[in-house]
């Protein structure tokens, strides 16, 4: 079966192939021995989430400091919320 990859590098799946799988929107992406092997994968959302944040490796204190940031106002001085 054929697999046409899009300028986007986007890959339309055979109906045949996604049938046998499932509904699914996740697959684990990886390369070996030069070909590409898409397992599906079931993620819950906060799954998800989790699993991006371990990958950046991300703890409370880079969260903290973000939330700061977004809070700033374009000038960079602190915008005060109801919970401050």
């Amino acid at each position: 079966m054929l697999a046409k990859m899009t300028s986007k590098n986007q890959l339309t799946l055979p109906k045949s192939v996604t049938s046998a799988v499932g509904a699914l929107e996740y697959f684990d992406v990886e390369t070996r021995n030069g070909q590409i092997i898409l397992t599906p994968v079931r993620i819950q959302r906060g799954d998800a989430v989790r699993a991006k944040l371990a990958e950046l490796d991300l703890n409370e204190l880079d969260i903290d400091n973000a939330v700061i940031w977004a809070r700033q106002s374009v000038d960079g001085s602190a915008v005060m919320d109801n919970n401050d």
